[in-house]
């Protein structure tokens, strides 16, 4: 027996973490969100089409960055203007300024604390950018640093896991998009997501619980919209559940990764109903073909496990219901597979980059 004996677990409920109560909060939060934003949300839009940005610029890490993936998709399909993703090491570690005159900035952070988010953002502003932070702590350096600050109003999230300050990013991004546009079809949709949200309840993922009990290692897929979704679902795979997750795009994995996927390879397709659904569920069908066994969330596949989700009004809502619903199941595998998924190892809440 060795002298230091390995520290296990303890045994804990699914529906006693952190986690499992902050994603049950989730529906109220954008409820909530939507409801004390309208007004603010309105008057930034007003000024974003009485003086159009000629490209949006996104900041973030971590959970926040994969919603600026989101936020990419989003702007540029519905409203047509290009948006990127800026490094904010060009700024903390670099020290370079860039000419982002005429440049939305779009900083998105939970914490606002993160001192190379707050250079980057300070940085952005010098170089004639209007920086718009989304951040859940309102009284932040970065929220103090901003032009204009979006709340996420997610309310406290204690787990190390971000959950529904993740959802309330996408949901602030969607309320943003509908009013720059004016888009009231929407504005609608997005409207429906808390009670979509509460339904989610309904639809049973066991399967995809029992099929990763043991995995070690999995693709999560995704594309356009539904590319975020995926992202942010890999990460919480590795954060919470000790699974060694990547993501790609529907039309990325096709070219190198392909070649690790044989038989029983466990593979996560998210897709939604837009114009990239057709080409996503084609993949999706060739990895059950080579004998992977792949989940389908949002749309059936033949050959594959098809998850339900809740019906939305809109496809743009659709990685919100998907993700929240993956984040339960996520919880109840972390603990499956004897992880707290509120304390991952070697995690803390806020990290605090240069």
């Amino acid at each position: 027996m060795s002298a230091v004996a390995e520290k296990t677990p303890p045994r804990i409920a699914a529906e006693d973490t952190r986690m499992y109560r902050e994603i049950a909060e989730t529906a109220d939060a954008i409820a909530r969100q939507l409801e004390h934003n309208a007004a603010l949300v309105r008057t930034l839009a007003d000024a974003l089409r009485s003086d159009p940005p000629r490209l949006v610029a996104t900041g973030a890490r971590g959970s926040s960055d994969n919603a600026a993936t989101f936020a990419k998709y989003l702007i540029e399909t519905r409203l047509g203007v290009a948006t990127m993703s800026a490094a904010p090491s060009v700024q903390s570690i670099y020290a370079a300024e860039q000419d982002l005159d005429h440049t939305l900035f779009l900083a998105i952070s939970q914490s606002g604390r993160s001192p190379d988010l707050l250079r980057q953002g300070e940085s952005a502003k010098r170089a004639g950018a209007r920086v718009v932070a989304m951040v859940n702590v309102e009284d932040s350096p970065l929220a103090s640093a901003a032009d204009f600050v979006i709340p996420l109003r997610a309310g406290p999230e204690l787990s190390v896991a971000a959950t529904k300050s993740f959802l309330c990013s996408l949901s602030a991004i969607v309320q943003l998009a509908a009013e720059w546009k004016d888009d009231a079809p929407l504005r609608d949709a997005l409207a429906g997501v808390p009670a979509a949200l509460r339904d989610d309840a309904s639809h049973d993922w066991q399967t995809l619980v029992d099929g990763l009990a043991d995995a070690r290692s999995l693709f999560v897929v995704g594309r356009g919209l539904g590319l975020a979704a995926a992202q942010e679902a890999a990460l919480k795979l590795k954060e919470t559940c000790g699974i060694h997750a990547e993501a790609f795009s529907a039309a990325e994995v096709q070219h190198g990764p392909m070649t690790l996927v044989d038989q029983g390879f466990p593979v996560v397709f998210f897709v939604q109903d837009d114009d990239t659904k057709a080409s996503t569920l084609e993949v999706a069908a060739m990895f059950c073909a080579r004998g992977a066994h792949v989940w389908t969330i949002g749309a059936e596949a033949p050959g594959c496990e098809a998850l339900t989700l809740p019906a939305v009004r809109d496809p743009a809502c659709a990685p919100l219901v998907a993700v929240h619903r993956f984040y339960a199941a996520a919880n109840a595998l972390a603990v499956r597979r004897g992880r707290d998924p509120d304390a991952p190892p070697h995690l803390s809440k806020v990290t605090e980059t240069v």
